[in-house]
């Protein structure tokens, strides 16, 4: 799709003007100057910073946006009336955008005009704007559904009447990519100023909308961070650049790299939360479970993923889940300085996939705490103490029982014991074999949730103590706690045996 000359498409951002009337977002002056800033910062062409008649208030934000000296040009949006490009004038902005509904229902039910007083109207209101040595931008708003012949005559009276460039909105989303290429080619073949694409998302198809419109012709964008706009949003800023970008070799001003922080900037000034499997900046974006996939992209990036994460401001994220794989997760602890043994990789693995299996989203905390348990176990011929079986009993009116059989040093054990809950109850229980065989006690007990909801796994670390004074400490990771307890206690026991046996101090 490239040519000899690389085309250079211009971005228009809307995230302050359109973005803002987003249902439930309200952006404080500061906001918007903040947000301004980073657009700039970002390479964005034009900021449409806001609609200066619609409040006293709006106008003194788009009049300080302009005095803030940015690299960006400045636009304000205007009605074709005289009061609002006044207002408008007054705030020194680079460029007014004016507009007028044209299709059949909104002269009627929007504005209640006929097709002459609208053209005589945008006429007019272009003809001012440029009276006053500022760059004008007309739209015939609701593009799509306007009758051809009226938007044809309607188009060429603003190309005579001066405007600088020409935005068709789609204002309700209605276009999809076949017959927007066909819209703007024919707008194309009688329009010699700039044109710009202007897309809702109400379909789903802002971008691809977008898309073939540069493809037909198109100069210039315009865009919301996020996807921001009123009912399903405009075209969203980081998906048309990185596409243009990537698939087409087309250039923008945009610096990719800032695309993710953009993004998290506006989503939380805004309050709207990106989702999380959106392109480009949704949290998901570049992460990976399955085990092909991770497997493939620690070799080759290229198998998985159309573009690094870092062209965008990010990093790749390896997940661990039921889908997960060997490699990605031992890619995953490497990454933070982890080098477990294969076996403890194994078991590491095994219990991700159990928790995976059983619904529950394995966090990064969550796989830490994993490996912190695995990799701190005594196995194999070094262990003392293992368990063979447990049985709890608690509920309502009754009192928290557990049983437990131990086999150490060859020989099988059973205690059992009451307790405050059921956690109390097996710890006893293990405390009164191995205190009698061993002199080994509890001296402490801590239980963290690693992560919320019912289903978090828990991570329990104990200290044990033996007759001597020796204490040693031991951790287990677990969804279920009274199996997390046990098995650091059990982990705990065999260290500091172990650590008496090489000593030559066991009895």
């Amino acid at each position: 799709m490239t040519s000899d000359k690389v085309r250079s498409i211009r971005i228009l951002d809307t995230t302050l003007r359109d973005g803002e009337q987003t249902p439930g977002v309200s952006l404080t002056a500061e906001d918007k100057i903040e947000i301004a800033q980073q657009l700039s910062k970002l390479g964005v062409d034009i900021i449409e910073a806001g609609f200066p008649s619609s409040s006293e208030g709006e106008r003194k934000i788009v009049k300080e946006i302009a005095k803030q000296g940015l690299t960006s040009k400045i636009c304000a949006l205007s009605r074709c009336t005289k009061k609002d490009i006044d207002a408008a004038l007054e705030c020194d902005v680079d460029i007014i955008h004016v507009f007028i509904p044209t299709s059949p229902v909104q002269m009627k039910y929007a504005v209640n005009m006929t097709p002459q007083q609208v053209l005589d109207s945008a006429v007019e209101s272009i003809q001012y704007v440029k009276k006053h040595g500022v760059a004008c931008e007309f739209s015939p708003m609701d593009a799509t559904r306007t009758e051809k012949p009226f938007l044809k005559e309607i188009c060429l009276a603003a190309q005579d009447a001066g405007m600088d460039s020409l935005n068709t909105p789609d204002t309700v989303g209605c276009m999809i990519p076949r017959t927007t290429y066909e819209f703007f080619k024919e707008l194309k073949s009688y329009i010699k100023v700039p044109l710009s694409a202007h897309c809702h998302n109400d379909f789903g198809l802002a971008v691809a909308n977008s898309l073939a419109a540069v493809e037909a012709g198109a100069d210039q964008v315009h865009t919301a961070i996020n996807g921001l706009g009123e009912r399903a949003g405009n075209a969203a800023l980081e998906e048309v650049v990185t596409t243009l970008h990537v698939v087409y070799g087309y250039k923008t001003n945009i610096n990719t790299r800032l695309l993710y922080s953009t993004s998290r900037m506006v989503s939380s000034l805004s309050g709207v939360s990106v989702q999380v499997n959106k392109a480009i900046v949704g949290e998901n974006a570049f992460a990976h479970e399955s085990g092909i996939h991770t497997r493939g992209v620690t070799e080759q990036p290229l198998t998985f993923e159309p573009i690094s994460p870092e062209l965008v401001g990010r990093t790749r994220k390896l997940v661990a889940g039921k889908l997960a794989g060997t490699r990605g997760i031992q890619a995953e602890l490497n990454e933070i300085g982890i080098h477990p043994t294969d076996a403890q990789l194994a078991d590491i693995v095994k219990r991700v996939k159990e928790l995976g299996d059983k619904g529950k989203m394995v966090t990064d905390a969550d796989l830490i705490a994993i490996t912190s348990a695995v990799m701190g176990q005594v196995v194999g011929e070094e262990k003392i103490v293992d368990l063979c079986d447990m049985a709890v009993v608690t509920g309502i009116k009754v009192i928290p029982t557990a049983s437990v059989r131990l086999m150490l040093d060859g020989k099988e054990y059973v205690a059992a014991e009451t307790g405050v809950g059921p956690v109390d109850a097996v710890l006893k229980a293990i405390t009164k074999l191995t205190s009698n065989l061993k002199q080994i006690r509890l001296s402490e007990y801590r239980l963290e949730a690693i992560t919320g909801g019912s289903n978090a796994v828990a991570e329990v670390v104990i200290k044990v103590e033996d007759e001597n004074g020796r204490i040693v400490s031991a951790r287990a990771a677990r969804e279920d706690i009274v199996m997390a307890s046990v098995e650091a206690m059990i982990n705990g026991i065999n260290k500091l045996l172990l650590k008496n046996s090489k000593q030559g101090n066991t009895k």
